[in-house]
């Protein structure tokens, strides 16, 4: 049931390896979470040091996702595939999207233990919908499709969500076959929404912590240019204003500073 912890979930946790800062723990410590481990808060707070920008633009990033979530439910999507899933906080995808439609199905992709077994205890569908949670890496993709497929109907739209996460998929060339993999997997009218760390902001503390991260991080990360990240949207519509900073993208009165992130949403042809 919601909100108990099985011993299957036991057995998850007990390969976490809390001596190793994780993206996921980082960011929940970033957005005010407490499921986070030593590791992440000093990982965190070296980065802080330099970067104190780093809070405000994961706060840019999780509003930037309530957006395109309530616009794509305007325009009619009610399947979204979230990989990269993070801890749960506020405002998650199936909670801006049930929000607005009871009946949307949304599945949760990540390969922390401790995002699955929250996922599990405290991200439950509407009865209208349906919320189900895939452990795999983003490059899993067969698998991921495969066990999103119990949840989601692939013969009717979907949006993809990659949310600061192909920044850890640092081979550009296998960070487009990902991506071209679920493209293609969903039908025209879907959607692919994406966000990315890059330079364009504050180079030199990106670069800090960068290097820093990769140094005692457990995933090897890169920052790709906007330029670069647009062409993850090679053959889709891409929406207005483009590949922009996230605070940016169709602002709806909140503040438009500038942060690392750039993000942008686009459509499959019909």
């Amino acid at each position: 049931m919601p909100g108990e912890i099985s011993p299957q979930d036991d057995d998850r946790l007990a390969t976490l390896d809390t001596s190793v800062a994780h993206s996921a723990r980082l960011w929940n410590y970033l957005l005010g979470g407490r499921d986070n481990f030593a590791a992440d808060r000093e990982a965190a707070e070296q980065v802080l040091a330099f970067m104190p920008e780093l809070v405000q633009s994961a706060r840019f990033n999780r509003e930037f996702l309530g957006r395109a979530v309530r616009h794509l439910v305007g325009s009619g999507i009610r399947q979204f595939l979230d990989i990269g899933t993070g801890l749960p906080t506020a405002d998650n995808t199936h909670e801006v999207a049930q929000a607005s439609a009871a009946e949307s199905r949304v599945v949760y992709v990540d390969n922390d233990p401790m995002v699955l077994v929250h996922a599990r205890a405290l991200l439950t569908s509407t009865p209208e919908g349906a919320t189900d949670y895939v452990d795999a890496d983003i490059r899993q993709t067969e698998r991921i499709l495969d066990t999103a497929g119990q949840t989601i109907d692939f013969r009717e739209p979907v949006a993809i969500m990659l949310l600061g996460i192909l920044n850890f998929v640092p081979d550009d060339a296998e960070a487009r076959r990902i991506v071209e993999t679920l493209v293609s997997a969903v039908p025209a009218g879907s959607y692919l929404v994406l966000s990315h760390p890059t330079r364009e902001v504050a180079p030199e503390a990106v670069d800090r912590a960068v290097q820093m991260w990769n140094a005692g991080g457990a995933a090897q990360m890169v920052v790709r240019d906007p330029a670069d990240i647009a062409t993850f949207f090679t053959g889709l519509e891409l929406l207005d204003p483009g590949v922009v900073t996230c605070s940016q993208w169709r602002p709806d009165g909140n503040d438009t500073t500038p942060a690392s992130e750039y993000a942008g949403v686009a459509r499959k042809p019909l």
